[in-house]
């Protein structure tokens, strides 16, 4: 896991190495200046000569700036290395979840992969400047004052034996006991991010049903679980502080008791003043490094868990991928489903589509119908392989879907679905999504046959019209409009429109239906709809029952064959369910 993170440095591995180095000279320099500053003082009461205490004060001086310019730079190249990281970590997530099959995303839910993206990635980043600053500087400063401690102050030194052992203890449990609390807020974030999400997508659900309460009840206690669980982590870690500030005061009176004992008896023999100063300087920074060693300790291991999280995707593997000599062209649009069953999981009880055989010729208008939950979308995802098939095989333009490349396969069909997604972005910017090197004219003739230039020249910026995330500032009818001109710019050898035309009135369905006819006589085009009146006059009608296909044929061979048909069929022209008008 830890190699697999590493190689997201990559170019960045050059500040990195020059924060150790830029660390490295700061602590030399910051144990240097007590040791110095000790025998200045020393020297002061044997009546030094002001030219040597200007000569050593000057030297301090440049060393204090020395020090402090190579912490500046250390803390800037470990800024560059950290933010770079961070940066290549994100990019290589999200490039792998672009590969993902929609199952590998139902294994972890968006809401999940959002929260690895941003927290996690943030939390990695954080542990990562720790690690390659404080961590470095920290355990060398440790180390480097306690030799100076030693060289300085001698058997006065021992304080540290009976001070060291005590805080690293003390600092090791309170982490321990803090770690659960931490670990237990990942998934909470989770579940705060879902509750973010489903809010923002179901706004208008919400306030229609007037439930803004409860929504910011549930989310008020999403977020109050994350609260209590860092306050309870928080609370614990803060008992490092007075643990802390205990070692440092009986380090302190120690040395001032003992010392000053030994100074007076010695009359400076064997220990004066200037090494009592260096002795508190030093046991500063010996007990300050190990504070900084059990923070860091708390934020690697928090971070542990954002990094398993991370390592879970980018260790997922894509249940979906090209053959290794690949399929790179599609013959033409016909499509056969031979003897294919299908479920969404390997553990899944019951198959969402069984025993389906369906063949189609190439530039058929073929249209299904079916009630809820009958697996009409499950079958027609089959095609682009969105999903694979579980038994059986699906051929486009006589060659199975596994063996073409995916993105080849993928770009020979175009699906229109009832939920289009529009992205922010000008009409235009969300048009060129079919085809980024399309026409003005090409745009203009889509538009056209999706009856959406109608209301686009009514915009009073037209096509330059800027459209909100997720298409919020149009209506249904004419999100669709815009979904199905922009699939028709693709001119895909399969055209899938799953439920795409619910939201428009039946003439303008009428009219969309015939510019398919005119504009793409030799594409396959595949209609879900729940009305007859939309797939009447297709080549082939398919009627889905509870995964499988009950009956099939054309509308006068279903009405004269088919009960399920005829039952739909005059119950929505007696009915009138013919009579939707556009959003």
């Amino acid at each position: 896991m830890i190699k697999k993170l590493m190689a997201c440095i990559r170019e960045y591995k050059r500040p990195t190495l020059l924060t150790f180095l830029f660390i490295v000279g700061e602590v030399i320099i910051e144990c240097l200046i007590p040791f110095i500053t000790a025998n200045l003082v020393n020297q002061m009461k044997a009546d030094m000569e002001m030219k040597t205490l200007l000569t050593i004060g000057i030297s301090l001086v440049v060393m204090a700036l020395v020090s402090l310019c190579c912490g500046g730079l250390a803390g800037y190249t470990s800024a560059k290395a950290s933010a770079g990281f961070a940066k290549n970590l994100r990019h290589d997530l999200f490039d792998k979840i672009q590969n993902f099959s929609f199952q590998n995303i139902d294994k972890f839910s968006s809401s999940s992969l959002v929260t690895r993206l941003t927290t996690d990635v943030s939390n990695v980043q954080m542990s990562y400047m720790m690690l390659i600053r404080t961590a470095i500087r920290s355990p060398l400063m440790f180390i480097f004052s306690i030799i100076m401690a030693y060289i300085m102050g001698g058997a006065l030194a021992t304080t540290f034996v009976v001070v060291i052992p005590v805080l690293a203890v003390g600092l090791i449990l309170v982490t321990r006991k803090a770690m659960p609390a931490f670990r237990s807020v990942f998934k909470k974030y989770d579940k705060l991010n879902e509750s973010i999400e489903e809010n923002v997508r179901a706004m208008r659900v919400v306030k229609g049903f007037a439930r803004e309460d409860y929504e910011i009840q549930k989310f008020g206690k999403a977020a109050g679980d994350i609260c209590a669980d860092f306050t309870k982590a928080e609370r614990i870690v803060a008992f490092n502080n007075p643990l802390m500030q205990a070692c440092l005061y009986f380090n302190m009176l120690f040395v001032l008791t003992i010392g000053s004992k030994l100074v007076i008896e010695s009359m400076g023999a064997s220990l004066d003043v200037g090494q009592i100063s260096s002795m508190l300087t030093y046991g500063m920074q010996i007990l300050m490094s190990l504070m900084m060693i059990s923070m860091i300790y708390v934020m690697v291991t928090m971070s542990f868990e954002s990094m398993k999280r991370i390592d879970e995707v980018l260790s997922e593997q894509s249940s979906l991928v090209s053959p290794a000599e690949a399929v790179t062209e599609v013959k033409d649009g016909s499509i056969d489903f031979n003897g294919v069953s299908f479920k969404y999981s390997e553990k899944a009880d019951r198959y969402a589509l069984s025993d389906i055989d369906l063949h189609i010729r190439s530039g058929m208008t073929v249209g299904i119908i079916g009630g809820t939950g009958s697996s009409k979308s499950s079958l027609v995802q089959l095609i682009p392989r969105l999903y694979d098939a579980s038994e059986g095989s699906v051929l486009v333009g006589g060659v199975d879907v596994k063996k073409y490349d995916l993105v080849t396969l993928r770009d020979s069909v175009a699906m229109v679905l009832q939920k289009n997604l529009l992205f922010s972005g000008t009409i235009e910017e969300n048009l060129r999504w079919g085809n980024e090197n399309a026409t003005d004219e090409e745009i203009y003739e889509a538009c056209k046959l999706a009856q959406a230039d109608e209301f686009i020249s009514t915009l009073p910026n037209g096509y330059d019209t800027y459209i909100e995330q997720g298409g919020t500032n149009v209506s249904g009818g004419q999100k669709q409009r815009l979904c199905i001109a922009r699939a028709l710019l693709k001119k895909p050898k399969i055209l899938i429109l799953d439920d795409s035309t619910s939201a428009v009135d039946t003439k303008t369905d009428a009219l969309i239906r015939k510019g398919f006819a005119d504009f793409i006589p030799e594409t396959t085009k595949i209609i879900i709809a729940q009305r007859i009146s939309s797939v009447q006059n297709a080549d082939l009608i398919i009627i889905m029952n509870n995964g499988t296909i009950a009956d099939m044929g054309s509308h006068d061979e279903l009405m004269r064959t088919s009960e399920i048909y005829r039952e739909i069929f005059e119950e929505q022209t007696h009915g009138g369910a013919d009579d939707e008008t556009d959003e």
